[in-house]
Formats: structure tokens, sequence, C-alpha cells
């Protein structure tokens, strides 16, 4: 078949001079994604284990556990230890680790947890030695995935300088210096791309087509193209529309007036997103911030549009947070045929 292709449609082949897995940007920031699921996936572990000592670790430390939490509960996870360690150490070390962002209060704060799960456990209720050393190796193990998320962070942003000089895609709002190397290495060479509808296709943000004889349907998006590319972008259009007056007008009438999900608003936008990136590397010029008529506006005239114009109600909020299936009517009738059909169909015997 792959020999016969140029035979059979000559002109659906497009020469690809790109190395694919080869090009160092495309694998490094694939990397750096998985790296940064490691992390989230440590943290939840920590946690659920932090958890089990009492819910006041959580409210001590924070829900966002930055590296002088980890760096904490990798050696003092145990109350027995902090209680022992003292106020006055303790609050020398937070002061130390982060570099005079926790002092005292939050020494009181964690020594208050501490008594918190002594007095829930007591000393014998739970075997403190055994949860402290999964606790400390956890934490281990994510302070040493954001060591090489930070050595990542310095290799992408050279590779990123090599590949966008001009700093194109960074200049798109919400994008930022994480979001435009993803973009771009996962992206590649926006030019070999007949037009723009085949860079959205590329990165699945096309909704799916259900069609037959009869029926003609549309549903979410494909999610046929790169993972990695619709992170990036997904996280990319949530910024950018408290940023973006045109955007943000799209993401109000899409949940407003359309009725749809945060993340259903936010997919379409991050499509529109893609275009206008793709749009803007393909004809060399930086992303232009706009109002509604067309008037060329800094950032912050951006985000008081934003903020006065298109701020979500609190009701309207609230009414989108659930979901709706909506499943095909065919669907929906051949479900309805098997129930028919199940229930007219003559018992089993069962055995004694």
């Amino acid at each position: 078949m792959l020999a016969r292709l140029p035979l059979l449609h000559p002109e659906g082949l497009h020469r690809e001079d790109a190395l694919g897995p080869g090009d160092a940007l495309k694998r490094s920031v694939k990397l750096r994604s998985t790296m940064v699921h490691r992390r989230s996936s440590s943290l939840a572990r920590l946690d659920a284990m932090l958890e089990i000592m009492s819910p006041a670790w959580t409210i001590a430390l924070g829900s966002d556990m930055p590296l002088t939490g980890l760096r904490l509960v990798a050696r003092y996870a145990d109350p027995r230890k902090l209680k022992r360690l003292g106020r006055a150490r303790l609050a020398e070390f937070l002061r130390k680790s982060s570099r005079g962002a926790w002092h005292h209060e939050r020494a009181e704060a964690i020594l208050a947890a501490a008594n918190v799960t002594l007095a829930l456990w007591g000393d014998d209720g739970l075997d403190f030695d055994a949860l402290a050393a999964d606790i400390a190796a956890e934490a281990r193990l994510a302070l040493a995935v954001c060591d090489e998320i930070k050595q990542l962070d310095k290799r992408i942003a050279r590779l990123y300088d090599q590949v966008d000089p001009d700093g194109i895609v960074r200049s798109a709002p919400g994008v930022g210096k994480i979001g435009a190397p993803q973009i771009a290495g996962r992206l590649g060479d926006a030019t070999r791309f007949s037009n723009l509808a085949a860079i959205r296709s590329f990165a699945g943000l096309v909704p799916s087509q259900d069609s037959s004889g009869q029926t003609d349907a549309h549903g979410g998006p494909t999610k046929a193209g790169d993972a990695c590319l619709r992170e990036a972008l997904f996280m990319s259009a949530d910024h950018a529309r408290k940023i973006d007056p045109t955007l943000a007008a799209h993401y109000y009438r899409l949940v407003v007036d359309v009725g749809k999900h945060h993340n259903s608003a936010v997919c379409t936008l991050a499509a529109t997103l893609l275009t206008r990136i793709a749009a803007c590397l393909r004809n060399g010029t930086t992303y232009q911030l706009r109002d509604e008529h067309g008037n060329t506006i800094t950032e912050q005239q951006g985000r008081a549009i934003v903020t006065k114009r298109y701020t979500i109600p609190a009701e309207v909020r609230a009414a989108r947070r659930r979901t709706t299936i909506i499943r095909h009517p065919r669907r929906n009738e051949r479900a309805k045929t098997e129930v028919a059909e199940r229930s007219e169909a003559p018992p089993v015997p069962q055995p004694a």
C-alpha cells in the first residue's frame, strides 16, 4: 500500500524534511511533559499519605506542596521528630530552605499539625516510622524529578531560541516560556501544511464526524493528533481567554449563549489559538493583541476589557460545571432495540 500511494493519490503526498523524533526540541518538550505528570503523581501520593496522619498537614504545608515542604517531609515526616526538633530549629530550617518565605508562623503551623497527629493516633496507634519512611521516599522522588525538570528547562530554552529566534510563538497571549517551546517543538514547520485546516487536523482539534446516508452528526475533538501539542494549546488557551478580548468574547458566547462546558469551550479556543499562531509563523509576524474593533491594545488593556465585559456570571458558571453527554439519535435507537430484545428473550435456566 505504501509503495502504491504515489500511483493512487499523488496529490495527497507531501514532502517531509523534518527529523521527527530526531528533533531535539520535539523530544525534550515531550520528556518534560512526562516528568511533570510523574511529579503530579508523586505529589498526589504524598498528599494521600500525609492525609493518613491528619488533614492538618495539608493546611500547614499548603495544597501545592512547594520545594520547602518536600524537603521538610523528606527529613522530618515523623511528628515525634518534629517535636524533638523544636520551634527555633524548625523555623531556621524553613527560613534557609525557602530563602525567607517561611519562618516562625509556618513553623508554628507545622508543629500544630504534629500535635494534632499525636492527639489523633496516640503513641502506638500508628507506625510512624514506616509511614515516615514511605513519605520520605516519595518526597525524594518528587525532588529528583523537580531537579530534572529544572535542568530540562534550561536546555529547552536554548533549543527554542534556535528554532524560533523571533519569538513568534511566545508572542501569543497565554503561551509563556513553557508553552512556547512545547507548541513550537511538537508542531514543527508550519509551512509544510497545505492550509490552516490541515494544521488543526494535525493537532486533533477538529470535531469528529459520524455520518451515513441518513444522519450527519458532529462530536467532540478527534484527538487523532499530537497529545503533547494539545496539552500545551489547552493550557495556553485557558490563559489567553483572560488576556485577548476576541478570545474572551468567543468563550463568553460559547459558555453563556450556547451552553458549553468550560473544557469544551477551551478546546474550541485552543483550535482558534493554534490557527492564529500558525498563521503568524507562516507569515513571519508576531501576534498582535487587538480588541473587538480591531484596534491594537496592550496586555493590561486586554485584561481590563475582559474583566469588564466578559466575566462569566457566578450562576452561569455553576450551571455549566456538570457535563451532559448527548448521544447520537441513531445510537439511542440501537440501545433501545437491544434493551427490548433482551427483555423479550426467554429466561436462562439457572443451576440448582
